[in-house]
């Protein structure tokens, strides 16, 4: 026993890490069949009472591809060259010719869009720096500069529609970049084709907002918790609740009724404890009970950031809005408290003080003049320089909002009156923020086109066809598999049937551990998987026999046959362990979907070939010698 304790414990350790990973996919399916079994109001119910659970199993479970969940897949693609066109300084009838060529060549060759314009300016002799850059710029230094705004073209791109896709509301979407312009979006369970196109094609909004002002603020608040509570709401807010305080008259004579009515309040708050004080707060004031409050401002975790959108949604309480305020939240966490994020929600005024279409240019630099810090530089128009003048001139030691989609990026404190249209924003931790920033600024003054070139709807009937033909099939080879070794090599096929199980469910719990997806290529990865797991069982099986029939005892010729048979299981999965690799790192979509899972499925197949199956014939050995036969 003390000789294959080490391995039985590792394969307790590997069983209980492996359950761990694939409970919450387990919890998933369960609330999932619970909801799906009771009616609308029991339904809510539930949701209601097991929320925590209900969203940590669906974050952590083991997600499914489009192909078996259904939904859309999109690919994008960010017009260069209409960018170009756009970032020329006088644009003729040559470069367009030329632009135009380019965009006629870049759909028959493999070239990029900029490779092919610069080859047309060279063969013309043509120096680029007539249309880009600066006079004295060669061709090589223009080409860097085109380069480098096509690449910042194309990030804008994925940072706004990612920015809407978080705000449409739907999980579990995955947005990566292909190539040099192309975007490729999969969004499971989502089939209005009308809806996605107008989201994803839709000019992003940049707004610069000022805050509200406190009455506003209060108001909003207040009409929105009498809308709540089902109270009318009134011209004027009545801001005594949310301050905490009580509202004395203004000549100082209070009628009899409302100081009996007072005196009973105040003896009743006399008896009662802090905590019941505050549950009477929350109910009096139940919108803004919903936030975490601080000195610095109000903050919502994600789930109380839902909660809180839901409510504005409702119609009655949009009513309750005042005209002049609008809401909005940051666009990141604005800080961490016991690893849950909090977003910051701001109050600002409805109407912007400026738009992105006044914005020429920003960048992201070190700041020079302070302490190093990384800052976003930013240039306007004539226009936007004189209202800019206005608006900063008016509001010192105020903060003004940088609104992109509705979601606040930044908000500077304005320390004095710009002119000139250039300014700098500062509070960024790091130049990533900061660089992060200047494609925001710059979405919104130069929004590079972006095309649908492909998409593709799997509904949710033909996701749930291949999930049950994928099944299907597993199970029959599966099936197949474990009853050929057993007929095979009799007991000496049975510890490798019992490894193909832990085998399969390894794969899973690890594709759930990294947030993998699963998808009908996997699968047909993890069935291949179990052959090749099942083909070292053979080899080392075949080894055994060999052993066993040169006179050697059963313990003996098992240990003979892992050992000779274990460079041939390591050189045949090492190599097919070395093409998967290639396989994920040049294919893409389905072809990564294969490689992933077969490569997971190698080394599990290894881990439960050599260590799992030797440890059930040592016990097996041990406890009941006669029954170990193969064949």
């Amino acid at each position: 026993m003390k000789k294959y304790l080490f391995r039985i414990v590792l394969i307790a350790a590997f069983l209980g890490l492996a359950g761990y990973l694939l409970w919450p996919t387990y919890m998933d399916s369960v609330h999932q069949g619970k909801l799906e079994s009771l009616s609308d109001a029991d339904s809510t119910k539930y949701f209601d009472e097991n929320e925590e659970s209900i969203r940590n199993s669906r974050e952590s479970r083991l997600k499914l591809g489009l192909d078996l969940q259904g939904g859309m897949y999109v690919t994008m693609e960010v017009d260069i060259v209409e960018l170009l066109a756009k970032l020329a300084k006088n644009e003729d009838d040559n470069l367009r010719a030329i632009l135009d060529e380019a965009r006629t060549d870049a759909a028959t060759s493999d070239e990029t869009v900029l490779d092919i314009i610069g080859r047309k300016f060279d063969e013309k002799g043509m120096r680029l720096s007539r249309y880009y850059g600066d006079i004295r710029n060669s061709n090589s230094e223009v080409m860097t500069y085109l380069n480098d705004e096509s690449e910042k073209a194309v990030e804008r791109a994925l940072e706004i529609i990612r920015n809407r896709i978080d705000q449409y509301g739907v999980s579990e979407v995955t947005i990566t970049r292909s190539g040099s312009r192309r975007i490729i979006l999969e969004l499971p369970g989502v089939s209005d084709e009308r809806e996605v196109r107008q989201l994803i094609q839709e000019t992003a909004q940049l707004e610069f907002k000022l805050f509200a002002e406190e009455n506003s603020m209060l108001k909003a608040f207040s009409n929105i918790d009498k809308a709540l509570l089902g109270k009318p709401v009134e011209d004027e807010a009545d801001t005594s609740a949310i301050a905490g305080d009580t509202t004395a008259t203004t000549d100082g004579s209070i009628a009899a009724a409302d100081s009996a009515a007072n005196t009973a309040d105040s003896v009743a708050q006399a008896s009662m404890t802090d905590e019941q004080k505050f549950d009477e707060w929350k109910k009096k004031n139940p919108f803004m009970a919903l936030f975490t409050a601080t000195e610095y401002g109000l903050y919502a975790t994600p789930e109380q950031r839902e909660r809180i959108n839901n409510i504005l949604d409702r119609s009655d309480v949009r009513n309750a809005i005042p005209d002049d305020v609008s809401f909005a939240w940051s666009a990141k966490p604005t800080f961490t408290n016991e690893g849950q994020d909090f977003y910051e929600f701001y109050i600002l005024k409805r109407k912007p003080e400026l738009t992105g279409e006044v914005v020429t240019g920003a960048r992201a630099q070190t700041d020079q003049a302070g302490f190093g810090g990384a800052v976003v530089s930013m240039q306007m128009d004539a226009e936007g320089a004189r209202e800019w003048a206005r608006v900063t001139g008016a509001n010192v030691n105020k903060r003004i909002a940088i609104v992109l989609d509705n979601a606040v990026f930044s908000a500077p404190n304005v320390k004095q009156k710009i002119i000139g249209g250039n300014s700098q924003i500062e509070g960024m931790e790091n130049m990533d923020e900061a660089r992060l920033l200047e494609i925001v600024l710059k979405a919104g003054a130069l929004p590079a086109p972006v095309e649908i070139i492909e998409e593709r709807t799997v509904g949710p009937s033909l996701g749930e066809d291949s999930i049950r033909k994928g099944l299907n099939s597993f199970l029959i080879g599966f099936g197949i598999v474990i009853f050929f070794m057993v007929l095979y090599y009799q007991y000496g096929g049975v510890p490798a049937d019992i490894a193909l199980l832990f085998n399969v469910g390894f794969i899973l719990a690890i594709l759930a551990g990294f947030h993998g997806t699963l998808t009908l290529p996997g699968i047909a990865g993890i069935l291949l998987t179990v052959g090749m797991a099942v083909d070292a069982n053979v080899l080392i099986n075949e080894r055994i026999r060999e052993e066993y029939g040169a006179g050697k005892t059963m313990r003996a010729a098992i240990d003979a046959g892992y050992s000779r048979a274990f460079p041939a299981i390591i050189d045949s999965n090492l190599t097919t362990l070395l093409t998967t690799i290639i396989l994920y790192q040049f294919g893409s979509g389905p072809i990564q979907g294969f490689a992933l899972t077969l490569m997971i499925g190698i080394l599990c197949s290894l881990f439960t070939a050599i260590v799992m199956t030797r440890v059930i014939f040592e016990i097996t050995l041990d406890k009941a010698p006669s029954i170990v036969k193969f064949g």
